[in-house]
């Protein structure tokens, strides 16, 4: 490991932040972000590898889990929470967990990243099995709660991917699926919230779209099973049905309303 470089850490490319003016920090800020995507780009192999064996998983009857700490850990609670509204998937099915539990979500808890033997603790409080796959989410690479949770995991034979924004990192060696996407230093040193953690959530949503569109939740580019949980979403669903059956809004909102489900009211209508 004596190859591995912080690069999260180093020293921000940018100086005298606090003297430049407000134009000129939103601009370097985005200049910054420009190189995210590049970066993400380079590891669609490495992402798509883990898909593969993801789908197969969840295709018999395995969930995908997020584990990390802080903005990491935030991000895989962000991403598995909004599943079930998006895909119509149970809650249990896509399951993000935050160091120091969901007081963590709101506000930092002290020491909870540096608990070695948390990790699999709370992966073990949802009955976790072979059949599951773990994505730990560190930007650093080194957090102590993710990376000896994905060892407990690869002890049992669970699969485990990573995504960090530090190659090389201990957590790599704790993956069967390593995604290292490097976006550089921060425009503030070391504020990983920022270029690391776009970086994780863009990823993010490529596995759990991706994935989901694989397990048959979206047809054509619709959300077909997204929950009607709001007027704004029944009125989307309305206008799917609408245009999928070539029928007035009136009338698929009524089938809409009936069914419960895009999916559900196209299906009846066209059997």
């Amino acid at each position: 490991m004596s190859d591995f470089r912080k690069i999260t850490e180093e020293d921000s490319h940018y100086n005298d932040i606090e003297k430049m003016s407000t134009s000129t920090i939103l601009t370097s800020i985005n200049q910054e972000d420009q190189k995210i995507a590049l970066a993400v780009k380079k590891v669609i192999p490495q992402i798509e590898n883990f898909i593969n064996v993801l789908v197969k998983k969840m295709q018999s009857g395995g969930r995908l889990f997020y584990i990390g700490a802080g903005t990491s850990g935030r991000l895989g609670i962000l991403d598995a929470s909004e599943c079930p509204p998006t895909f119509g998937v149970n809650e249990d099915v896509v399951i993000g967990i935050i160091a120091g539990g969901d007081k963590a979500i709101r506000t930092a808890v002290e020491n909870a990243e540096d608990n070695t033997n948390q990790g699999i603790k709370d992966l073990k409080n949802h009955s976790i099995s072979q059949k599951d796959c773990v994505v730990g989410l560190a930007a650093s690479g080194t957090t102590p709660y993710v990376v000896k949770g994905l060892q407990a995991c690869q002890n049992l034979n669970i699969i485990t991917a990573c995504i960090t924004c530090n190659p090389k990192s201990p957590i790599t060696e704790v993956s069967n699926f390593p995604i290292e996407v490097p976006v550089g230093p921060e425009f503030i040193t070391g504020s990983s919230r920022m270029k690391a953690g776009t970086a994780q959530k863009l990823i993010l949503n490529m596995i759990s779209t991706t994935a989901m569109i694989k397990l048959g939740r979206i047809k054509d580019n619709k959300m077909v099973d997204m929950q009607l949980s709001n007027a704004k979403l029944i009125e989307r669903g309305t206008k799917m049905i609408a245009k999928s059956l070539n029928i007035n809004e009136s009338k698929a909102n009524e089938l809409l309303l009936k069914h419960g489900s895009v999916r559900k009211a196209i299906l009846h209508a066209t059997h």
